[in-house]
């Protein structure tokens, strides 16, 4: 078979191994040891009996609604994904082609290795300091992309939301803060969320994995302007997220609303 030389070469990610004990809880991955609310089932449930002989929503309005009622924003600055793992991969497919460099900082999530790869970009890796602070030359590489998981896997450590802000103004390109661990931060105003009103090249992703417990359902959000937002929507697949994760993630925003719970997104 010809592949693409660089995918003929390329390693490829390696998920962490999913033991089939589902007692085990797995530290490396976060998933969640406590179930998702017992609406989640029962929403589910209903869907099962009603719905799956129909394709789901192609641009997972009802989902889209339902988070910018939570998060204060507007429904054309969310996309949602297959994960977030897939909104990384739509992000790269948009802006990184062959030749293209995309910088981050390391050691943090290993599958941004891969995906540069994927697209034949050119990775350009800046390690963290002893203190894992913002390393101070990851705004000088001239990318067409930098990630920032924030907070950082492996470390757990957090750039403060002004010295996010001053990296996306110093970028050449799009900035992308990868916010999959943020309802864990030690406290609250420490999404970068609401920077997107007022930075047009910045991309905030959340995942539903982690804190909300529906890693099996496979949905994360991307924020950003109406422009990239845009852009993102015509690379997605048509369908990206089924009708069961749909029913799912808008009946945990719900919930959030109906509890007064705005604050569980620790944005805005």
């Amino acid at each position: 078979m010809r592949f693409r030389s660089n995918i003929a070469g390329l390693a490829g990610y390696a998920p962490g191994e999913q033991p089939q004990d589902s007692e085990i809880i797995k530290l490396n991955t976060n998933e969640n040891p406590y179930p998702p609310s017992p609406k989640v089932f029962a929403a589910l449930r209903s869907a099962l009996r009603s719905s799956l002989r129909l394709y789901p929503e192609p641009l997972s309005d009802s989902l889209r609604s339902a988070a910018a009622a939570v998060y204060g924003v507007m429904p054309a600055n969310i996309i949602a994904g297959n994960g977030s793992d897939e909104l990384l991969a739509i992000a790269l497919r948009c802006f990184v082609g062959p030749g293209d460099g995309v910088a981050f900082p390391v050691p943090t999530y290993s599958l941004y290795d891969t995906l540069v790869e994927i697209q034949d970009g050119v990775r350009l890796a800046v390690d963290y300091p002893a203190d894992f602070s913002l390393p101070a030359s990851l705004s000088a590489q001239n990318a067409i992309l930098t990630f920032l998981c924030n907070p950082n896997a492996p470390s757990g450590t957090m750039v403060p939301l002004p010295e996010i802000e001053k990296l996306a103004r110093s970028v050449s390109g799009v900035l992308v803060v990868d916010e999959a661990y943020v309802d864990f931060a030690a406290s609250e105003g420490s999404s970068a969320l609401p920077l997107i009103r007022r930075l047009p090249n910045l991309i905030v992703l959340r995942s539903f994995s982690k804190s909300f417990s529906l890693a099996g359902m496979r949905i994360g959000l991307a924020f950003a302007s109406d422009e990239i937002i845009a852009g993102m929507m015509k690379v997605k697949d048509s369908y990206n997220l089924n009708r069961l994760s749909l029913v799912a993630a808008a009946k945990t925003y719900v919930r959030a609303q109906t509890n007064g719970l705005s604050g569980v997104s620790l944005a805005c």
